[in-house]
């Protein structure tokens, strides 16, 4: 049978049809005469070899092909009218749906409780499963296992949706008491200190660092090994908020993105430094499947997170401003 010359519309007389199980109720029921109905009656007849309906004494009884027939016609039915009929807009205040999130601890730490404030007042019923890179691939936010991906990425497949929420510079973090602070914050007195490495971005699981591997230790160590210069590294860490403990306990400088540093600036033990010389700022972005691109709930969430980031730049750019601007780097210029 060459399903491309089937009449959909025989389907829909068939399924009122054994409903009805009489060709005048059924005709009324759709609209149609009684002798359209007999004539689609007689089409069904023809296109499935077998009389369907036939008299008897009790009236019109479906045959046994007949039977078959009506629970698949209903599905197929019942699928194209779900494909066919307008998508309900996304009602956030009653949706009870799970976003799965991936982000560093330092994206998470910055963004996710703003936007968990937001999910409480606007759609309380959401609930967040927020992963860390380590926990997912590439291949999860392809698939759309992962609704989205927030992060700094080193490289990304094209077919990935992206959006910057920010651009983030760098801060040196330390205890108040630390003896450097005696004197000028210089890249001599950075460099005669101990220091806390942190990192963790991508996917995957993470390796143990080699801190003779300056290529792989990432943006400070590249911005420092392109002087010919390297620091101390006494502490390896992946979570950006252990990195401001240790770095408020111990004689060490933390060097972290500004606004993880911005979090801690009323505490009295740390004191916040702009980083004596130039390393490239980075952008926070958000990544997701193809395959979510048009899906409503999804747009919301994505819409929503651009809100909380625009709310967290507006609030952190009276702190964040000296360390964007070039002129408020000691020695810079010298430096290059």
């Amino acid at each position: 049978m060459d399903v491309s010359r089937v009449d959909l519309n025989l389907l829909v007389y068939l399924d009122v049809l054994l409903r009805e199980r009489n060709v005048t109720k059924a005709a009324n029921h759709l609209g149609i005469t009684q002798p359209a109905m007999s004539n689609g009656l007689r089409r069904l007849r023809d296109l499935f070899g077998d009389p369907l309906l036939v008299r008897t004494s009790e009236g019109m009884s479906a045959t046994e092909r007949a039977r078959e027939l009506q629970p698949m016609v209903r599905t197929i039915l019942s699928d194209i009218e779900l494909a066919v009929q307008e998508k309900t807009p996304f009602s956030a205040r009653e949706s009870q749906r799970v976003f799965r999130i991936m982000a560093s601890d330092y994206a998470e730490s910055c963004l996710m409780p703003r936007v968990l404030r937001r999910l409480r007042q606007e759609a309380p019923g959401i609930t967040l499963d927020v992963l860390t890179p380590s926990d997912v691939s590439f291949l999860d936010v392809e698939q759309g296992r992962l609704d989205m991906a927030i992060n700094r990425f080193d490289k990304i497949p094209q077919s990935f949706h992206q959006k910057t929420l920010w651009t983030e510079y760098f801060a040196c973090s330390m205890n108040s008491r630390n003896p450097i602070l005696k004197e000028p914050f210089t890249l001599e007195t950075y460099l005669a200190a101990s220091h806390i490495w942190v990192s963790k971005t991508g996917f995957g699981v993470g390796v143990g660092v080699n801190p003779k591997d300056v290529q792989r230790l990432g943006w400070v160590d590249e911005a420092l090994g392109r002087m010919g210069r390297k620091r101390q590294i006494s502490v390896f860490t992946r979570h950006y908020q252990v990195a401001m403990l240790l770095a408020e306990q111990h004689d060490l400088i933390a060097t972290l993105p500004s606004r993880a540093a911005w979090l801690q600036k009323d505490n009295p033990d740390l004191v916040v430094k702009v980083p004596p010389f130039e390393i490239p700022p980075f952008e926070l972005k958000m990544a997701w499947s193809p395959l979510l691109q048009h899906n409503t709930d999804h747009q919301w969430l994505r819409r929503l997170i651009v809100e909380v980031a625009e709310e967290v730049d507006e609030e952190f750019a009276p702190f964040g401003a000296r360390f964007e601007s070039p002129q408020s780097l000691p020695g810079r210029h010298s430096e290059r």
